[in-house]
């Protein structure tokens, strides 16, 4: 991704980029090259809610250093009501309907602020400046604490009338599967995402050298350890599967996914593409490519500064 250093504000348009995550906030000031400069992050608290915003308003202070910006985007884990500016992350369980924009607002007076999925603003970032560029039409999936994802069709962003379109973690594919921290039985997110994979190979006789994360286990996977290679082909599978499904309903022809799972590399990859290639039967589906994430854990960031700086291809 274009980075580029500012000690000072510029002429040109700047905005500050906020990313919300489960594991991870993190700010940053963008225009219209791209993000400046590194971004401040801290991990998310696990406390109530007013712990979580503490935070949050730490690092937004880091980011603007008393500088002035024309507008803030926000990407965040949800679901959240758009209408209501209001956030219900299934992994922060300190906010629910927690009005964030109202809150951010406080923060930074007189300023515009533009809430979306976290999901959705990795699509935006991925297609705006990375591997989604020069591709009209293509799903962009977040695979970390949670499973994100989000739309991209005919260049524009899918919103959705509550900015929760393209949600992929939350598509059911294991009818008899494990409770999801959403509540439903089987989602993507319940067996591919980084906490779910650490407990179906607790449960099955991992032993872990060190905490049971994704972290460890793409460790153990490498080492040879059966059970942790298992958590993968799972993974795999279920990520196919739900891409194979918005494919079928959007007509997608490209895949990106990103996220801390996703740093496995082929560990996930090889799974999901002979899955695929299982699932996509149809000729419409057979286009369907699979590639990695370019701007890694930025590209949430990016997007929110898209949905300030483009507005017209991003913007609910």
């Amino acid at each position: 991704m274009r980075m580029r250093h500012a000690d000072h504000p510029t002429s040109e348009q700047l905005v500050l980029a906020v990313d919300i995550g489960g594991t991870k906030l993190a700010a940053c000031l963008a225009g219209p090259d791209g993000l400046i400069g590194e971004p401040v992050s801290t991990p998310t608290p696990k406390g109530d809610g007013e712990e979580v915003f503490a935070a949050l308003a730490g690092i937004i202070g880091k980011a603007l250093d008393g500088r002035r910006v024309d507008g803030i985007g926000i990407g965040a884990a949800g679901p959240l009501e758009l209408k209501s500016g209001t956030l219900s992350p299934v992994n922060i369980s300190g906010w629910r309907s927690f009005p964030i924009v109202e809150r951010v607002s406080d923060l930074v007076p007189n300023v515009p602020v533009v809430l979306a999925g976290d999901g959705n603003c990795a699509a935006a970032g991925e297609h705006w400046l990375g591997a989604g560029r020069g591709h009209d039409d293509l799903l962009v999936l977040v695979v970390s604490t949670g499973v994100g994802g989000g739309l991209i069709i005919g260049g524009r962003l899918m919103h959705g009338p509550t900015a929760n379109a393209g949600h992929l973690g939350h598509v059911v594919v294991d009818l008899h599967g494990d409770r999801c921290p959403c509540g439903g039985i089987g989602c993507v997110e319940s067996i591919a995402s980084g906490p779910s994979m650490a407990k179906w190979a607790l449960r099955n006789g991992w032993r872990p050298d060190g905490p049971p994360t994704a972290i460890t286990l793409d460790i153990a996977a490498r080492g040879g350890d059966r059970i942790a290679m298992q958590a993968f082909e799972r993974a795999g599978q279920a990520i196919a599967a739900g891409i194979v499904t918005a494919a079928a309903l959007c007509d997608v022809d490209r895949a990106i996914i990103g996220g801390g799972v996703a740093r496995a590399g082929d560990l996930l990859f090889d799974p999901v593409r002979r899955y695929l290639r299982d699932y996509a039967k149809l000729e419409f589906l057979q286009r369907l490519n699979v590639v990695p994430a370019e701007l890694g854990t930025n590209a949430g960031l990016a997007g929110a500064a898209a949905l300030v700086l483009e507005p017209g291809r991003y913007a609910p």
